[in-house]
């Protein structure tokens, strides 16, 4: 009978630290805010995700489709996300503050990828500048994507209003604007950076496309007015048929996480981006740019960088 009772509580012991090893294993996810179908972002997201999962199995990131940056920043500090998907000029609009709300405490997790800003337009097109476009119906993105900011300011550096001196269509999908160029019910879509779905949909379509951005001189008249705005070039042959570079203006797109996410996670967050930052190039071309050393060039100030990633940057040398 002792033999029996000492089996069972060596039983009910070793059952009691299996599950106690199970619960210690059992990942909890982290949320990534990415945008709507079709654009830029949810191509992105899956990659960073599918990296870090990859690259450090004790984390587990999943993503959400949001409206885009306008939305993910007050998900983020709202606590409803724990890592979103933010434009650059969404960015620096949050953490700049205005009148009306006070400056962003979000904290940069890693730099995305630069975006140059431009137009396109089928080939057949007669529209050859920013200033033909004028008074034409344009599509300019998806309503909380952080590429409308970026074209607002643009056309606001060149004197022009987006909604006042265009017919601004704005898409409940990111994915709808194609379509819409193809078929005329709008003279251009706006969009940027490399890889972005609907730019690779016209420039790859029978009829082809041709892009339109601001010239030499328009570029220095937008900067004098929004120096936070950076001169950045689309590569050449980013596209089907893109034969040359072509020169815009622009800024970086971050991933931003809420204020209060664990440190710890977010600097094994870092460490597994550097360590696969050749798996996340391979599987997204634009993601060759979210690198530890352009985090750290491309944040404002290392205050706005998270003290989990700062921790991990100047664990490899990347600060001081």
């Amino acid at each position: 009978m002792r033999n029996i009772l000492k089996m069972v509580l060596a039983l009910t012991a070793s059952a009691i630290l299996l599950h106690a090893g199970k619960c210690r294993r059992k990942k909890k996810p982290s949320f990534l805010g990415t945008a709507t179908p079709g654009g830029g972002f949810p191509l992105y997201g899956a990659a960073f995700a599918d990296t870090v999962n990859e690259t450090d199995p004790s984390l587990q990131i999943e993503t959400k489709n949001t409206k885009g940056s306008t939305e993910n920043i007050p998900l983020l500090e709202e606590g409803k996300l724990d890592i979103g998907l933010v434009q650059g000029e969404a960015a620096h609009d949050a953490f700049a503050g205005s009148k009306l709300k006070k400056p962003s405490n979000l904290k940069i997790i890693a730099a995305m990828y630069s975006t140059a800003g431009m137009f396109i337009v089928r080939a057949d097109s007669p529209y050859k500048t920013i200033q033909d476009l004028k008074g034409k119906p344009v599509a300019f993105g998806a309503k909380g994507s952080g590429l409308v900011i970026l074209s607002r300011y643009m056309l606001d550096g060149m004197g022009l209003d987006q909604e006042k001196d265009f017919q601004a269509v704005f898409l409940d999908r990111a994915g709808d604007g194609p379509e819409m160029v193809l078929d005329g019910r709008v003279a251009a879509l706006w969009g940027g950076g490399v890889g972005w779905p609907g730019f690779t949909n016209l420039m790859s379509s029978a009829d082809g496309a041709r892009f339109i951005a601001p010239t030499p001189d328009e570029i220095k008249t937008i900067r004098v007015k929004h120096p936070f705005l950076k001169e950045v070039q689309m590569p050449a042959n980013s596209y089907p048929g893109q034969q040359a570079a072509i020169p815009s203006v622009g800024s970086w797109s971050f991933v931003l996480a809420r204020p209060t996410l664990d440190s710890d996670v977010v600097y094994r967050i870092a460490r597994a981006l550097h360590q696969g930052e050749a798996t996340l190039g391979k599987k997204l071309a634009q993601a060759r740019e979210t690198t530890m050393a352009n985090t750290a060039a491309a944040a404002p100030t290392p205050d706005y960088i998270h003290p989990g990633v700062l921790r991990y940057l100047i664990e490899i040398g990347a600060l001081r």
